[in-house]
């Protein structure tokens, strides 16, 4: 039987590459957690009313202090064309592993209907928040998140099936609750083979993309990593979106090779996956 840990892709860390104190400190601020820094997941991006428009890519780009305290940067880019239109989505999260809170968020978002550009600052020891354009509002929770610190929040809860959680967690109330659901399990078939996936609901609070409420479906490997291997959400204009899996980087690995030359990146792997 064939398992992720020898299939998928070994990060490459050359020896020296992290000083001591970096390799500790990304061990400590990762621990028990599916993700970690070095991760990174590449979609091909298709509309169901377009065709293919672009590509995307989701990663946890390493450790980075805000306000003296240690997060996980996380990133998510888009970048594809309908037509003659450009549609470009950066965001960024800033995540304090212990309890799973997001202390800055920023986003960089244009589609043909508009520009959305966000940076905010997010403080759950005063239970609050401040945004550069002035907003600001009060926590709900000692734990908040954002859009899209929710979707690696996702990964570490253990649904049960048709079981339903209701989340008071982020961090501008007005898009509370966030609710979750685990539909059902399947095998999905994708261009680099097929996953035994988790399908999970989340149905959001948006008034600027849902028209008041939406729903993003994400598949996850039926593993302890829970990798997203699907995505499917909506833009304005552009409809539904899909996001296919395309290429894989697990988190870093902090290991020298027996060789002592460092390790090889492997493609993912197809139709290995038990």
């Amino acid at each position: 039987m064939v398992t992720y840990r020898s299939m998928l892709v070994r990060c490459v860390l050359v020896a020296g590459l992290l000083r001591p104190g970096e390799v500790w400190a990304q061990e400590q601020v990762t621990v028990g957690l599916p993700f970690g820094a070095g991760e990174s997941l590449v979609y091909k991006v298709s509309s169901v009313r377009f065709g293919a428009i672009g590509r995307s890519t989701m990663r946890v780009s390493g450790v980075e202090e805000v306000r003296g305290r240690s997060t996980l940067q996380v990133e998510f880019e888009l970048q594809g064309k309908v037509g003659p239109f450009t549609i470009e989505d950066r965001t960024r999260s800033w995540i304090e592993p212990a309890g799973l809170r997001s202390l800055r968020y920023e986003k960089r978002e244009r589609h043909p209907l508009a520009t959305k550009n966000e940076e905010v600052e997010i403080f759950p020891a005063e239970s609050r928040w401040s945004a550069a354009d002035g907003r600001s509002g009060t926590l709900q929770t000692e734990d908040p998140l954002d859009e899209l610190s929710f979707i690696y929040l996702v990964r570490t809860i253990d649904l049960d099936p048709g079981a339903a959680i209701s989340l008071n967690r982020h961090y501008d109330a007005e898009r509370n609750p966030v609710q979750l659901r685990l539909i059902g399990t399947e095998r999905l078939p994708l261009p680099v083979g097929v996953f035994p996936v988790r399908i999970v609901e989340m149905q959001v609070r948006d008034g600027k993309r849902f028209n008041g409420s939406g729903v993003i479906r994400l598949y996850l490997t039926d593993d302890d990593k829970r990798y997203p291997v699907r995505i499917e959400t909506t833009l304005p204009v552009v409809g539904k979106l899909i996001l296919d899996l395309e290429a894989l980087t697990p988190a870093s690995e902090i290991s020298a090779p027996a060789s002592g030359n460092p390790p090889e990146t492997n493609p993912v792997n197809s139709d290995e996956i038990s």
